[in-house]
């Protein structure tokens, strides 16, 4: 049975990705080496069938010099839309002292009290992110209305 692709988001950044690898000259291997994730999980996600922890996307960022914010863009985990929100769910998403869990958890407190005070974003922006545990991806999760 073929595998099919994850979603749209994750097929737009796989293309990206590509993109930014060739533009800085790197095989996957050497991406690879310097990101310290596998060869093959690499080649999965430029192909849009994995979808990347935010802990990867900030070691790819990190290798192939942009700002883990596109990737975070790409991959549909933050919305271009709104600057304000954006730059506290990248703080948090950046910060390396915390587990996947607690950063999922604070962005759970965080949005809810942006909901209690009606200051909800759009229905597009993610309202939480969800993290499997299994292997850390995360996963957007749409305003429930």
């Amino acid at each position: 049975m073929a595998k099919t692709k994850v979603g749209k988001t994750v097929e737009t950044l796989g293309d990206y990705l590509h993109e930014q690898r060739v533009a800085a000259q790197l095989s996957l291997r050497q991406l690879a080496e310097q990101t310290g994730v596998s060869n093959p999980y690499l080649s999965q996600i430029e192909r849009g069938l994995r979808r990347p922890s935010a802990e990867v996307l900030q070691q790819l960022a990190k290798a192939l010099r942009v700002s883990a914010e596109t990737l975070y863009i790409h991959a549909g985990i933050l919305s271009p839309e709104d600057g304000e929100v954006r730059s506290v769910e990248l703080a948090i998403l950046a910060d390396t002292g915390l587990t996947e869990r607690q950063k999922q958890s604070l962005l759970d407190v965080y949005t809810s009290f942006r909901a209690a005070n009606g200051t909800e974003a759009s229905a597009k922006v993610p309202v939480a992110l969800e993290v499997d545990p299994a292997d850390g991806t995360v996963t957007p999760i749409q305003a429930r209305r």
